[in-house]
């Protein structure tokens, strides 16, 4: 069948997938009426007009469609085009209601004003310069990013690209995507090896060009470290980036020689093993992790504090009992440089915590707390009632110059640092930290080492335990007001293997699992339970209390599907701002998925937005008591947040949470992830899903494994491949 061209007005983005770029949107025609149209058409917005060029398609389900293999935007002809164009917020300085001025006063020679006339603006009520100025900026912006989309289009590949690069490159985007296209999957963020392959394919780039098996290398890497991997074994290496690149695995030597000689990786002998292949960053980093622990664990101890006494005086002063564990973990702390601490919720890793900051404080010693995240770190000062900071902030991140104020040559001012949840602690941030604690500083690491492992590349709480050279005390007794919590009990269950109890004709229960096991009745419940019956029968705010979590995003028990029918639930329908398939209103819980340093917001940090602002396309979010404005740009980095995945609440807790399980997650089943979704919850905890899933996950205990080698440079047995590691 021959292509054919149709032309339509965007009026609603169906559907969206920000990896693939393939979506599904409605549009309007004078001949035609409402049609939809799928394909790579991420970028899009309501309001666009655009060409399509692809074939007409009898779907089985949705009916007719129009299959797209290309587009392009072209200008508005109709003085509601032009007005919905304006609306759409990617010109700055021009929302709705000036929209509706400017087009009501030049009609359709608006956009030929806008481009060759834009001083004739100040002409409209409301527009002065400073406005005139942005309005120009973006028009600017808009023209160059058509270009290079024009450009990217043409060749297949998804118009969101199109944005990053012009943001990257500017006016040279094209030339630079020309030249080397494999530059974006290296330079630009979001943008992998597979799309600047398709791109290098379509503009004759040979399969065997140097630039192209290099970048393949490069990006099985940056995949494997995706993966918590902090490196790859050279055989493992070249296997699966000739596997990507479809080449012969001898044609990769001379370019692993080349991003080496580029100083891109760095290859670390092993003596029983084959060499490993690292980013030259990460394998700075553990570098740096090993050679900062062994040398504070070589620094002598300080007899300052009787430390028998101290004890004893704080036991006397909290009026409680340690436990032997606890006795010996404080004891440990305050005569020791360095320690590990881990143990599962209700063994008391508070409360030692508490000793700590009461000793030193009573002794006039300066005490940092410090965790991972924001959730976390408020978790810590509430449960210790002392302050504590993000590692961001206690290390002083700043956001103009993109570096810690803290580090080697301004180092913390502490006699102790203590940090928690040290199991989301990545190897990069683990450097850093490590960086900044003085020669003379005590160290104390607290977290569960049975949960899930960090997001970021390796595995530093397990790393440290396995060694055998950085002390470790295990907390493993389950105190009595501990014990009578079924969610303390029934997550220690699920840790040893067991199936967690649940009774559900106990009405004072903390803990039910509830059996559905049809996919939509599981969702349906969820939402219910949530958004109604929950926050009715315990008093509790069903946006800030109560937390639904799941393995996935995709799918019908996916965190998209539930966040839609969350938000449709608990933010009834009002003005909103959309942006792709994403609809905010004022309300919303959102969290932030990438670390914006400009703004000071961090991955996992979750808030309310308080303000939609239509004219420029921005949400006002509230964070922890602040209030931050986040751009048109940047609202790719925030996501509904009513349902998030299992792996995104590390570190916090909720007084309430859902946990949907079906064997729909059947390849995210495992005993670590069901573990830290039931620790999630301080008050009440719901499972809602199919026993067989609950069952697979409890008796699912491996764990992939992450190829590291802090543990071996611990133990000394990774000779440094130089001087001594500094991680910049």
């Amino acid at each position: 069948m021959p292509s054919e061209s149709v032309t339509g007005t965007v009026t609603r983005t169906l559907y969206s997938n920000e990896e693939s770029g393939w979506c599904a949107i409605r549009l309007s025609d004078d001949e035609r009426g409402s049609f939809a149209a799928t394909g790579p058409l991420l970028g899009v917005r309501e309001g666009d007009e655009l060409r399509l060029t692809g074939k007409w398609v009898d779907h089985s389900r949705f009916g007719e469609q129009f299959e797209v293999s290309s587009y392009v935007q072209i200008a508005p002809s109709t003085l509601e085009g032009i007005r919905r164009f304006l609306s759409t917020g990617r010109i700055k300085g021009i929302g709705p209601t000036m929209a509706g001025r400017i087009v009501d006063a030049f009609g359709l020679e608006t956009l030929d004003i806008v481009e060759r006339e834009p001083a004739r603006l100040l002409e409209i009520h409301g527009i002065g310069n400073a406005t005139l100025a942005k309005v120009k900026a973006s028009w600017e912006k808009h023209r160059g990013i058509q270009q290079i989309m024009v450009f990217l289009t043409g060749h297949g590949i998804p118009p969101g690209v199109a944005v990053k690069a012009y943001g990257k490159y500017g006016s040279a985007a094209v030339e630079v995507v020309r030249e080397n296209p494999y530059r974006l999957a290296e330079e630009v963020f979001g943008v992998g090896f597979r799309t600047a392959d398709r791109i290098a394919r379509r503009i004759g780039i040979p399969a065997d060009a140097p630039q192209r098996l290099q970048a393949g290398l490069l990006f099985t890497l940056a995949e494997a470290s995706i993966e918590g991997h902090v490196f790859l074994p050279r055989s493992t290496l070249v296997e699966h980036a000739a596997a990507l690149l479809e080449v012969e695995s001898a044609v990769l030597e001379s370019p692993l020689g080349a991003i080496a000689q580029r100083e891109l990786v760095v290859t670390v002998e092993r003596a029983d093993d084959e060499p490993a292949i690292f980013d030259r960053r990460l394998e700075a980093a553990e570098a740096s992790v090993a050679e900062d622990i062994r040398g504070l664990l070589r620094k002598p101890t300080d007899h300052d504090i009787d430390v028998k006494a101290a004890v004893a005086w704080y036991q006397r002063r909290a009026e409680i009992e340690l436990g032997a564990r606890q006795h010996q973990a404080l004891t440990m702390a305050l005569s020791g440089r360095v320690l590990v601490v881990t143990g599962g919720p209700g063994t008391g890793k508070t409360t030692l915590v508490q000793g700590l900051t009461r000793i030193l404080g009573a002794k006039e010693q300066r005490v940092l707390l410090a965790a991972p995240t924001g959730r976390a770190a408020k978790r810590l000062a509430q449960a210790t009632g002392s302050g504590a900071r993000t590692i961001h902030r206690l290390l002083e991140f700043n956001p103009r110059t993109r570096a810690f104020t803290r580090d080697r040559q301004r180092p913390l001012e502490a006699d102790m640092v203590v940090v928690d949840e040290v199991s989301m602690l990545d190897i990069e941030l683990a450097a850093r930290l490590l960086e900044a604690v003085p020669p003379g500083c005590r160290l104390v690491l607290v977290g569960d080492a049975d949960q899930l492992p960090s997001v970021g590349p390796g595995n530093v709480l397990g790393d440290l335990i396995a060694s055998g050279v950085v002390p470790v005390v295990r907390l493993d007794h389950i105190f009595r007001q501990a014990e009578q919590s079924r969610i303390v009990v029934n997550a220690h269950r699920i840790n040893s293997g067991q199936m967690p109890v649940s009774d559900g004709n106990d009405p004072d229960s903390d803990f039910f699992f509830v059996a559905r096991n049809d996919p939509a009745e599981a969702a349906d419940l969820a939402v219910d339970l949530a958004g109604r019956r929950i926050p009715r029968r315990y008093k509790l705010d069903p946006v800030d209390d109560i937390q639904v979590l799941a393995p996935m995003h995709r799918g019908e028990l996916g965190v998209r599907r539930l966040n839609e029918k969350l938000q449709a639930v608990l933010t009834p329908p009002g003005p909103e701002l959309t942006y792709g398939h994403k609809r905010f209103r004022v309300g919303d819980k959102i969290m932030q998925i990438r670390n914006n340093y400009d703004l000071e917001i961090f991955n996992g940090d979750i808030g309310r937005i308080e303000l939609l602002d239509e004219e420029e396309s921005e949400i006002v979010v509230r964070f922890d008591g602040r209030s931050v404005r986040i751009p048109h740009d940047d609202l790719d980095d925030v996501i509904p947040a009513y349902a998030c995945t299992i792996h995104k609440a590390q570190g916090s807790e909720y007084p309430a949470v859902v946990i949907v399980l079906h064997h729909q997650h059947h390849i995210m089943l495992q005993r670590n992830l069901l573990y830290t979704a039931v620790t999630r919850g301080r008050k009440l905890v719901v499972i809602v899903g199919s026993r067989r899933a609950l069952g697979r996950a409890v008796s699912n205990a491996t764990q992939r494994h992450r190829f590291t080698l802090l543990a071996d440079r611990l133990e000394g047995r990774i000779r440094p491949s130089g001087p001594s590691p500094k991680y910049s």
